[in-house]
């Protein structure tokens, strides 16, 4: 189903202070972009060919700002990288798993993505992303929908 980590998600409560501790650590922020459509500002750092994503909230009543009030920064998801987005919630699904969402919808630099509920996956947000080309992205709900 998945054919590699694509990246670690963390939640935090401004870009700057968390880009401040990984550039301690000898780490620089390769990207920042805006992701209006899901209310989040984003920070990308490359790890040893995993990225590490950076998200902070920029509306304060969406999920990700929820999550920080409940649960504080920290660990958000884990995300794979998918070959064919559909046939791996199908998979999903098969095994009992339940998703968020009813459809996969529009990720950051043009993926399509779907989310599994942390109550199936062992108490972890778990991300699927399927990379741009590789399937038909005709089936995808518009983000004003999503």
């Amino acid at each position: 189903m998945t054919s590699r980590l694509a990246h670690l998600g963390i939640a935090v409560l401004t870009l700057e202070s968390a880009e401040e501790f990984y550039q301690r650590l000898g780490l620089a922020v390769a990207e920042r972009t805006a992701f209006p459509q899901e209310g989040l500002r984003l920070g990308f750092i490359s790890s040893g060919g995993v990225a590490i994503e950076l998200l902070e909230p920029l509306d304060p009543h969406s999920s990700l700002a929820r999550f920080l009030n409940t649960r504080g920064p920290g660990v958000h998801h884990l995300a794979f990288e998918v070959p064919d987005i559909e046939r791996a919630l199908a998979r999903a699904r098969r095994a009992g798993m339940d998703q968020i969402g009813e459809r996969p919808r529009p990720g950051a630099h043009d993926t399509v993505v779907a989310f599994i509920h942390p109550a199936s996956a062992c108490g972890v947000l778990v991300e699927l992303v399927q990379r741009p080309g590789l399937q038909s992205l005709g089936k995808l709900v518009p983000p004003t929908e999503a």
